[in-house]
């Protein structure tokens, strides 16, 4: 393998964590307790420069903006769940859009910083990962009109996004109906590069089926966000024979951090992004019940696999 790892520098890449390593954002109940306050604080510690957005953040800018600077944090991206595949739902996911927009200019303030978050995206129309049902027996296939749509939805949010010169990234995710190799190839062939990007989800993609190494080589040019955690396979194997929910994986323990689980391949991941000059957030992320992982003790984990792959 040649190695271009040395090209992923600070001055270009920037490391940041999630939140769900403290609380689970879709399931609420996964949570013991922990203020986001304590939950900034040890991001921090753990090293991480960034974070994704949190729903115990406050909503208002003036307030959550300074708790951030305090402890020399940025938010690296705004989650919208788009609904472009079912009825009556694309103006309200375009609005989504425009809010989370607003957000980030507030957040931000003219900064010339360039540590700029991206708008990070997936279609949930038609999900089951939030329902309490057998995960992947469930998951939706788009019919043509739906990719139509799907398609033209992505590209009205992806101008949005570029008029405030922002960088849309698509999350493929699983129960929805873009988690399969095919339908994410599906997605990056019918989509506008200049307006749709993809973001990187290891874990996601590998508990899938689909080869997080194989889609970082193809799309190396058009990943510009990624969320770096790994899966344990025996938890995904559990999924699938005893159907389990989203839910149900995410309490079994099928996401930890990177090193600690079942994919070998992020140094060659890595490596292929930074051959194509990758510049952007790589977010550790690690969806886990705080009550049976640590959230601190997995994000220095995180934090130090990085090291060791990277060199800071």
């Amino acid at each position: 393998m040649t190695n271009y790892l040395h090209r992923l520098t600070p001055a270009k890449v920037w490391l940041g964590v999630i939140p769900t390593l403290w609380w689970n954002d879709d399931f609420i109940n996964i949570d013991i307790g922990i203020p986001y306050e304590q939950a900034l604080s040890e991001m921090a510690l753990a090293g991480y420069v960034g974070c994704g957005v949190g729903h115990k953040y406050p909503t208002d800018p003036k307030i959550l903006r300074p708790v951030l600077e305090l402890r020399g944090l940025r938010i690296s991206e705004p989650w919208v769940s788009t609904y472009f595949t079912i009825k009556a739902m694309n103006r309200h996911t375009l609005e989504s859009v425009d809010a989370q927009l607003d957000f980030l200019e507030a957040m931000e303030g003219g900064s010339d910083d360039p540590r700029r978050a991206d708008l990070v995206v997936a279609e949930f129309g038609g999900a089951v990962n939030p329902l309490p049902v057998a995960l992947f027996p469930n998951c939706p296939e788009f019919s043509e009109d739906q990719w139509k749509q799907l398609i033209e939805g992505l590209h009205a949010a992806g101008e949005k996004a570029r008029a405030r010169n922002r960088r849309l990234c698509y999350h493929p995710h699983l129960g929805t109906g873009v988690m399969k190799t095919e339908a994410i190839h599906r997605l990056m062939d019918e989509t506008d590069p200049r307006l749709v990007n993809m973001l990187l989800d290891t874990a996601h993609q590998a508990a899938a089926g689909v080869d997080p190494l194989a889609l970082a080589r193809k799309y190396a040019h058009r990943i510009k966000h990624v969320h770096l955690k790994d899966i344990r396979a025996e938890v995904v194997t559990k999924i699938h024979t005893g159907e389990l929910s989203f839910q149900q994986g995410i309490e079994a323990g099928i996401f930890t951090v990177p090193g600690d689980g079942s994919i070998e391949t992020f140094p060659e991941i890595l490596d292929a992004l930074a051959e194509a000059d990758f510049a952007g957030w790589i977010c550790i992320e690690a969806e886990q019940d705080p009550a049976k992982a640590n959230p601190l003790q997995y994000a220095k984990m995180g934090r130090e696999y990085l090291r060791k792959l990277l060199g800071w």
